[in-house]
């Protein structure tokens, strides 16, 4: 499944803290998650990250262990093939 979240940091980053999420990237890996694309962004939001993760628990336990450094809006994300096949 692949999701969307929209990050807000928490507090200003440093060095420490980037390897810090990183490190927590590689953990998150380890339990079938797959980093799609991770962007530092402009406006509302600081962060766009895309995960295809196995199921939403697994995708919210990547939300959970990184609330530490950023607060999370995500979205589940169908690709557009699969949502046309849902219209009449």
């Amino acid at each position: 499944m692949i999701f969307i979240s929209l990050g807000k940091i928490r507090k200003k980053p440093t060095k420490k803290g980037t390897d810090e999420v990183s490190k927590l990237m590689k953990e998150m890996e380890a339990h079938g998650i797959k980093f799609i694309k991770f962007y530092w962004t402009l406006g509302r939001y600081d962060t766009v990250v895309i995960m295809d993760a196995p199921n939403e628990k697994a995708a919210m336990r990547v939300n959970l262990n990184f609330a530490d450094f950023v607060s999370t809006e995500t979205m589940t994300a169908v690709p557009r093939e699969e949502a046309i096949k849902l219209v009449d």
